[in-house]
């Protein structure tokens, strides 16, 4: 395969990833200041996005712990918070399993929810030209939310507390982008109306595990809808 055509796929992976790098700027300074600002060191904060990767459960632990939560409320919340990434896994395992180790371990790493909103085309990670295009889209996503995390860090150091200036908004605003194309169906509309709501409710409850139940929420109640619809 010449050099030629895989570059022009890794760069396109970079390309086509770019918007939701940029749209993520301020959610990683959000948790960059947000981490060193509730007491964690600048090294601490920047392992938070070099090996967890994943920014809801990045800010939920960080805040969880500044709260002084049980271990135990730590750990379930943020298995529960990351397990839609099994999902997604197994949504790609016909595509991956016959790739050799080294593909799918890091594809792994880097699947989180924006690197699997662009493997919705059927034939995502078939042939290698593809699976450098994954392999570009996920790295550069993962070196950009990196950067924001230190440029949050820098800011949070030296400047007042950035959670007053309304960057966490830049979270709600990426998840409604990537879920609101994947409203297909009643029982999908279902689940995210249901979700949206009790996690509100929930919220203003002051409820621990309200992100939790909510999410248990709305897979209840797209499962019912799907079963319902199935039945008439």
């Amino acid at each position: 395969m010449k050099k030629s055509a895989l570059k022009v796929a890794t760069i396109r992976g970079i390309v086509d990833m770019l918007p939701l790098s940029l749209a993520v700027l301020p959610w990683g300074i959000l948790f960059g200041s947000l981490a060193v600002q509730r007491g964690f060191s600048w090294l601490e904060a920047q392992m938070f996005s070099g090996i967890i990767f994943g920014g809801a459960v990045q800010i939920v632990t960080v805040e969880l712990i500044a709260d002084n939560s049980s271990l135990l409320t730590v750990l379930f919340t943020a298995f529960i918070i990351s397990s839609r990434h099994f999902l997604y896994g197994l949504s790609l395992r016909e595509r991956l399993t016959a790739q050799p180790l080294r593909w799918r371990v890091p594809l792994g790493f880097l699947l989180t929810d924006e690197l699997f909103a662009l493997s919705g085309h059927r034939r995502a990670y078939l042939g290698k030209l593809r699976l450098y295009y994954g392999l570009a889209a996920g790295g550069s996503f993962y070196l950009a939310w990196n950067l924001w995390t230190f440029v949050g860090i820098v800011a949070g150091a030296s400047l007042p507390d950035l959670t007053d200036l309304g960057l966490d908004f830049a979270i709600a605003a990426t998840f409604i982008a990537l879920v609101v194309p994947g409203i297909k169906s009643l029982a999908t509309l279902a689940a995210v109306v249901t979700g949206a709501l009790s996690s509100i409710l929930f919220t203003l409850w002051h409820f621990e595990l309200g992100l939790i139940c909510a999410a248990l929420l709305a897979m209840a109640a797209g499962f019912t809808v799907s079963k319902i619809r199935a039945s008439v």
